[in-house]
């Protein structure tokens, strides 16, 4: 029996929508920091829950129901645990110094030549180690402008290299909250997704290293950095292990461990300090992890009302054959990017659509995981009201939009996207691990 389509269903996701760009634009008309994030997501997230409430047909403990069993669905309750370890790991690294050492290890094997690029670089694996792009800016971004300052290189261009190293190692990370969305919406595991991905995403880097050798834009290594290479260990040891297939938890568990073994021996902290930078960790993804239930939830509502039947309906409209619904599922998440201002958010509201669009039109659910954070990757690291650009701008005393010009690597993904999709590239094996 062919499914509903109601598009009065689709008013709670609108209503989410609206309440957090509506607000955003508000906060920026005021000239309000970061207006974006005024208001939090899972707030507005909430009045679209109760909306649903209200014009979903049938008995109140059914459409209870419905919420609890989306709310407790098995890939969004995985994607929230994940979420809690890699948000410890990420914080024990960095309490034990795991951050500095590998800043100080990168500037201090790059010539002078190579530093723009090395920047890139440097910034590229600290995101890809961390799964933040926020906190890879935020820690790299001073060092950068330090250098600008005491050579010719541009400020806006060594910034535009943080925020574009950033970008690249978040859409990769395997501890990324938006790498982690992406796979569980999906199904599929990490470590295809990466590999599919990276695809694609090593040409943009590739080609922004390019550019910015020929830019012209040189720069002087700083002297005298102080680095311990068994502080970086931990982060190696996570990347590659996730790449050998290892079980993400096991991954997650072992590298805290280690990080927080490393940092005991090297006296960074105590062991009770130890368990508190775990569950500050923990803390550091509470606004993601309550945002994932809810949107689980009211998704639920949705599709039990008819809204997501009909908004496929809508879309396939649109679409023809894979390279139209890949081109579907890129503009999905990239609307949905450019209206919360988040790309994680982007991707658990859009997830589970792109899942749909992809199977029905038989496109590899490791490309479409792919395409979901290529895209919002995209968006994110170029909207001027993102946070990403808004941390970079107010460190390095910018506006977001003077670092725009010197976004290389976001620019050049899309190029490369867009070809991905035209050409068909790459093609992948046919053996795919389903999570």
């Amino acid at each position: 029996m062919e499914q509903k389509k109601n598009p009065v269903a689709l008013l709670p996701l609108l209503v989410f929508l609206a309440l957090f760009l509506g607000v955003g634009i508000y906060y920026s008309i005021m000239g309000k920091d970061m207006a974006f994030y005024q208001l939090p997501a899972p707030i507005a997230a909430v009045a679209g829950i109760i909306v649903a409430f209200l014009i979903g047909k049938g008995k109140l403990d059914d459409k209870m129901n419905t919420f609890i069993k989306g709310v407790g669905d098995q890939d969004i309750i995985t994607m929230v645990m994940i979420y809690l370890l890699a948000g410890g790991f990420s914080t024990v690294a960095g309490a034990m110094g795991a951050v500095d050492s590998t800043v100080n290890f990168g500037l201090s094997i790059i010539p002078a030549s190579l530093i723009l690029p090395g920047i890139f670089i440097i910034a590229a694996f600290i995101a890809t180690a961390m799964g933040t792009s926020v906190g890879t800016i935020a820690a790299v971004v001073p060092i950068a402008a330090d250098i600008a300052s005491k050579t010719s290189l541009p400020l806006a261009v060594a910034v535009g290299a943080v925020v574009g190293g950033a970008m690249f190692g978040d859409n990769l990370s395997m501890i990324s909250d938006t790498t982690i969305a992406a796979t569980r919406t999906q199904g599929v595991e990490m470590r295809d997704k990466f590999i599919m991905n990276f695809k694609i995403a090593a040409p943009a880097a590739i080609l922004t290293i390019v550019v910015m050798l020929f830019t012209g834009a040189k720069g002087v290594v700083p002297q005298g950095l102080e680095y311990q290479f068994i502080k970086i260990i931990p982060y190696l040891s996570v990347l590659i292990l996730a790449l050998l297939g290892m079980n993400v938890f096991t991954v997650l568990i072992l590298g805290t461990v280690l990080a927080g073994g490393i940092g005991l021996i090297g006296n960074s902290f105590t062991i009770m300090e130890f368990a508190n930078h775990i569950y500050e960790g923990f803390g550091s993804m509470q606004e993601i992890f309550i945002l994932s239930l809810l949107i689980g939830g009211l998704a639920a509502l949705i599709e039990s009302q008819g809204g997501i039947a009909y908004l496929l309906d809508l879309v396939n409209r649109f679409i023809k054959g894979k390279k139209g619904a890949e081109l579907g599922i890129g503009a999905l998440v990239s609307l949905a990017d450019i209206a919360t201002a988040n790309n994680t958010v982007a991707i658990v509201i859009t997830g589970p659509m792109a899942k749909d669009i992809a199977e029905e039109h038989g496109i590899d659910l490791r490309r479409s995981a792919s395409m979901l954070d290529i895209f919002a990757c995209i968006w994110q690291g170029i909207i001027p009201y993102g946070a990403q650009l808004l941390i970079a701008g107010s460190v390095a005393g910018l506006s977001p939009v003077q670092i725009m010009p010197s976004l290389y690597y976001p620019y050049l993904l899309a190029i490369v996207a867009f070809l991905a999709i035209g050409f068909g590239f790459p093609k992948g094996s046919k053996k795919m691990n389903v999570a």
